[in-house]
């Protein structure tokens, strides 16, 4: 879920820089002393660490909701006002790492980042990054691995990974809820592992096997409606032409085919599966004898790549073609993908109690968590934290 945060996003469009948001002239304006070649670097990492988010968003049910990771981390426009200001706030610049905590999910994670690294779809220039954006970015960098970090632990039902499992443990003891508005509310619940209770019905949220089955095609479901809807629907409309996703780096086409790309990993069982896995939901329904599941199937299939090849299609950028027509005939597609799912999730609904699809549900949510939700995370963590590291050495 992201915050539309409308009054901020023109000023963010428009702005150039933090401090040419304000007519304070007592700014420190000092740029970093670093190489163009390690601030590209760092663009080229916040691409694939862009890529691996953007693979994950057919599962952010569990730790990313419960945890308000997706808007912590996710959240766009940028504040480009709420971010001039904490660069001339003494206080948040000399305690950053416990600032960023709780502050405005507006100014932080991926678009954050790309507010500092990016301009027109290119690197900015090193003489323009400022000493304090440098020192903001490193923190939020930080802060982004953290919660990566968090969600591979909390995911991860072998508990595997001893220090991501202590960061996780400190995230959501530390970080805070946040509303559907961007406020934050309040502390926490502790911390839970969702993989042992998606592969354990009853212990959580999902009290049959089948629930968890359903819950896959319903994570798809959010994420196909939001890209189709919101992403590109709110800015093509004309209903809210400032909603743009990845704005500053030209990126936006590229995280709609990737959250498409999520979708099809999640029914396929595996990351940048081409075919069906064996122990995957969509293999299941394709060998499971019911006509009426088998072409369904096939529709979800034939609607999934239409989808994926529509969205490729469009023209770029979006931040500047948002009205282009390719842009419906995308909507388009990804409805229709969304009919299908929904179709298939109708008829699975009917096997409720049903001991054979039950076990062979079971079979599907343990792939699913370990090698799809998992190994997606930990991939998505691994680069999440080799992004901090570039952003630490575009300084010399």
């Amino acid at each position: 879920m992201k915050n539309l945060l409308k009054m901020a996003a023109l000023a963010a469009v428009v702005c150039v820089g933090f401090a040419s948001c304000s007519d304070d002239d007592d700014v420190d304006n000092k740029t970093v002393s670093g190489t163009q070649e390690a601030l590209d670097q760092a663009c080229k990492d916040w691409k694939t660490a862009r890529a691996n988010w953007e693979n994950t968003e057919a599962f952010l049910f569990g730790a990313a909701d419960v945890y308000s990771i997706d808007p912590h981390t996710d959240t766009w426009p940028v504040a480009a006002n709420d971010l001039a200001q904490v660069l001339r706030d003494e206080k948040a610049m000399s305690n950053l790492d416990n600032f960023i905590k709780t502050a405005n999910s507006g100014i932080l994670g991926y678009h954050g980042l790309e507010y500092v690294l990016f301009r027109q779809g290119q690197p900015r220039k090193i003489d323009q990054i400022t000493e304090l954006e440098y020192k903001y970015i490193c923190a939020v960098a930080k802060d982004l691995y953290n919660a990566t970090a968090t969600l591979e632990a909390c995911w991860d039902s072998k508990e595997s990974n001893a220090e991501r499992l202590k960061i996780a443990k400190e995230y959501v003891a530390t970080h805070l809820a946040i509303d559907d508005d961007g406020n934050q509310e309040g502390a926490l619940d502790g911390f839970q592992n969702f993989g042992k209770a998606f592969k354990n019905p009853g212990t959580g949220d999902w009290e049959t096997a089948l629930d968890a089955t359903l819950e896959i095609i319903s994570g798809c479901q959010d994420i196909i409606g939001e890209v189709g809807q919101s992403k590109i629907g709110l800015p093509y409309t004309g209903e809210d032409p400032s909603y743009i996703e990845s704005p500053y780096a030209y990126n936006s086409i590229t995280d709609f085919y990737d959250n498409i790309v999520s979708c099809k990993n999640a029914l396929y069982g595996a990351m940048g599966a081409t075919k069906p896995n064996e122990k995957s939901l969509v293999y299941f329904c394709l060998n499971s004898g019911n006509n009426t599941v088998v072409n369904q199937t096939k529709a979800v299939q034939t609607k999934l790549d239409n989808a994926l090849a529509k969205i490729k299609a469009m023209k770029a950028p979006f931040a500047l073609n948002y009205s282009d027509a390719s842009c419906k005939v995308a909507i388009d597609a990804l409805g229709e993908l969304d009919d299908a799912l929904g179709e298939l999730a109708e008829t699975l609904k009917g096997y409720a109690g049903n001991e054979t699809v039950e076990a062979q549900c079971q079979v599907i949510n343990e792939n699913y968590v370990d090698n799809v939700v998992v190994a997606t995370y930990r991939t998505l963590a691994d680069n999440a934290y080799k992004l901090y590291q570039s952003i630490v050495r575009i300084k010399k």
